[in-house]
């Protein structure tokens, strides 16, 4: 077989060629994702285009931006979930004696394969309405309803929901212990 030395160099052209056309591409799909800055403002009007380091640098900061922004998003929702708990257990007893914060209660009434929960709060009660209704979803339950009232400090949530016929035939029985035993348990601290 024969070396042919300029067809070896045109495939070498083409591939170069084809990876530079891919890395433009890329850039480009780069920078389109990246918002307008008010750095590109800065840029005087004769150039407005950045060259291909600037916008790299653009790209690389913007990103930094986002993860600098999701950690204190973080840390804010840690937080708020923190404090809401823990004020709750702090300002909150079950035996009678509350601080301002009503402790909670909760019926559960089985009609057949639809259950009726009302969950009565204080107003601090968000934590409880979500963990109540993450207790439904683990379970099977298909949410139909579910509403609010709100009267002075106290709140008033109203659940229906749907016992799929695929749960086991005492599903609603063990959804409404597991819902009593999980406001009892956190009463209890």
């Amino acid at each position: 077989m024969e070396n042919n030395p300029s067809s070896s160099r045109t495939d070498r052209k083409t591939a170069e060629r084809n990876r530079r056309n891919q890395m433009k591409a890329l850039y480009s799909q780069l920078n389109s994702l990246v918002p307008n800055q008010s750095s590109r403002v800065s840029i005087p009007p004769s150039d407005p285009v950045l060259s291909l380091p600037d916008q790299l640098d653009e790209a690389a900061s913007y990103i930094k931006r986002l993860q600098t922004n999701l950690e204190k998003m973080k840390e804010k929702k840690d937080g708020l979930m923190g404090v809401e708990r823990t004020n709750y257990a702090s300002m909150t007893s079950c035996n009678g004696a509350t601080t301002g914060l009503r402790p909670p209660q909760i019926e559960v009434r089985e009609m057949g394969s639809t259950l009726e929960i009302v969950l009565i709060t204080g107003l601090d009660g968000q934590f409880m309405f979500n963990e109540t209704i993450r207790v439904l979803h683990e379970e099977g339950a298909e949410i139909i309803n579910a509403s609010f009232s709100a009267v002075e400090d106290t709140v008033f949530h109203t659940i229906h929901s749907k016992v799929e016929d695929s749960a086991p035939s005492n599903g609603a029985a063990r959804i409404s212990q597991r819902l009593k035993k999980f406001v009892h348990d956190d009463c209890a601290f």
